[in-house]
């Protein structure tokens, strides 16, 4: 199954937890079903991306990247791949390779969806359709900063960063919900 379809799949499936979150869903499957190049970076009206918030193995902390691009804290995430089996597979690549730990475990449910506009890789304006899940770190857990992030920082789940976006503190909350 591409990325494309299991998007499709998913968000077909996913009971949304609000009209809000519903909304988007009936808009980024509307995008998917009418562009086969939705879920390709060079897709410029817009495209999926994949992101996961990495949660402690007490669910107490999130884990937190130094976005060098919005010069904010956001959830871990970015462009999916054509390597990438499926939408989770492209979030849990993602996670792995921004927070560098290993044996991460991902929540196939979709946690949220968040849709933005962004000047990314292709240099122009776009949309990234983001596609979010959870991810659980091991106890063992150690980070190590990739060259995608300006800093990697746990956070206590109820002391996040001043200036934090409400659709990373939604996510945070789905997070701590499902811990």
């Amino acid at each position: 199954m591409s990325v494309r379809e299991s998007a499709i799949e998913l968000l077909t499936a996913w009971d949304a937890p609000d009209d809000c979150q519903d909304s988007l869903r009936h808009s980024v499957l509307a995008f998917l079903l009418a562009r086969l190049d939705a879920c390709e970076r060079a897709c410029v009206p817009g495209h999926i991306t994949a992101s996961a918030l990495v949660v402690n193995h007490t669910g107490d902390q999130v884990l937190l990247t130094l976005h060098p691009r919005l010069g904010r804290w956001v959830q871990l995430g970015g462009h999916c791949e054509d390597s990438d089996a499926d939408i989770v597979a492209a979030a849990m690549r993602e996670a792995a390779e921004e927070s560098g730990i290993d044996g991460l475990e991902i929540d196939a449910a979709l946690g949220a969806i968040h849709v933005h506009a962004l000047t990314c890789s292709l240099g122009v304006p776009t949309r990234h359709l983001d596609l979010q899940f959870i991810v659980r770190a091991p106890a063992d857990a150690t980070i190590e900063i990739s060259d995608e992030s300006l800093d990697l920082q746990w956070w206590p789940v109820d002391a996040l960063p001043d200036g934090i976006d409400a659709a990373v503190a939604h996510l945070v909350s789905v997070g701590r919900s499902r811990t």
